[in-house]
């Protein structure tokens, strides 16, 4: 085999064990190759001329790297090309594609803690790796902290990176898995998990002060967090209602005031009933007014 780097015209490789591939992880690759260029070159068998497919190439492993090059405009692709037979590249296509079917992600991970170890920052981590450095961070973070369940949930995509380091400040294995859940299940997002935290938060200072509530009632579940957060989302809302409602009120009290202390006869009016003060806050909206108006 050979180790030397060809440039080799696509449209002449031929894909012997074709595969789908996730479309998330396609479009990492090709952003990868956008910003960092190929890493690894492919690897083609060169076909003999006396085979019935004619002369060409067929790919012994690479498959989502030309499909990248392919989506960035490329007609060429770096490549290797070793001498093996027919079966030989078959076999070998088809151990590829068992092999990439259900990838480790502790391999990654793995990675990571190797450059890690030789020195190199989170930024030159991420750079080498194709990944943003708070998720080299984040997952340092969460294998540290022991945090094996979010931190499998992150390196598979089930969860974002700061999702993950969110639910990982949670006090308590039961409330972690109950906000995991609810995430999963598209109940709750990065905000209203951190609203969730706060309402399990305030519940057990509020348990610290009250009379001692039941096992049942104090349990933890993800429909309970999510009819909890509906609730306090409710309330907030309502509260912004009002606040809107009290503001619209004040702004008309504030400019008919303007225009009433504008008429000499009002004030008269005003001091022969002995009303010559006002609110202190509505008294320095209208001075405002006045002053912007002089």
């Amino acid at each position: 085999m050979s180790d030397e780097v060809q440039l080799i015209p696509i449209d002449r490789i031929r894909i012997l064990n074709p595969r789908y591939r996730d479309r998330k992880k396609f479009e990492l690759i090709i952003q990868s190759i956008r910003d960092l260029g190929l890493k690894k070159p492919i690897q083609v068998s060169l076909r003999s001329t006396d085979e019935a497919e004619g002369p060409g190439y067929d790919l012994v492993c690479g498959q989502g790297r030309i499909e990248a090059f392919k989506a960035l405009g490329y007609t060429e692709i770096p490549a290797i090309v070793v001498e093996i037979s027919k079966e030989e590249r078959l076999l070998r296509s088809l151990v590829e594609n068992m092999a990439r079917r259900f990838p480790a992600a502790s391999d990654l991970l793995r990675e990571i803690e190797r450059l890690k170890a030789q020195g190199y920052s989170n930024v030159a981590i991420g750079k080498k790796l194709g990944i943003c450095d708070g998720m080299v961070g984040g997952f340092l973070a969460l294998k540290k902290a022991g945090e094996e369940r979010l931190l499998e949930a992150a390196l598979h995509g089930k969860i974002p990176i700061n999702v993950a380091m969110e639910i990982a400040k949670t006090k308590g294995a039961d409330e972690q898995r109950e906000l995991l859940k609810g995430y999963e299940q598209g109940q709750l997002n990065y905000l209203s998990i951190r609203m969730a935290k706060r309402l399990m938060e305030q519940r057990r200072l509020f348990g610290k002060h009250r009379n001692r509530q039941s096992e049942k009632s104090r349990t933890t579940s993800s429909d309970g967090l999510i009819s909890a957060y509906r609730r306090e989302s409710q309330k907030q809302k309502l509260l912004i209602k009002k606040a809107k409602i009290c503001d619209e009120e004040l702004l008309f009290l504030v400019t008919a005031f303007t225009k009433l202390l504008a008429d000499e006869n009002f004030i008269n009016l005003l001091r022969a009933e002995s009303l010559s003060t006002m609110p202190k806050y509505l008294s320095l909206r209208i001075a405002d007014i006045q002053k912007e108006a002089a």
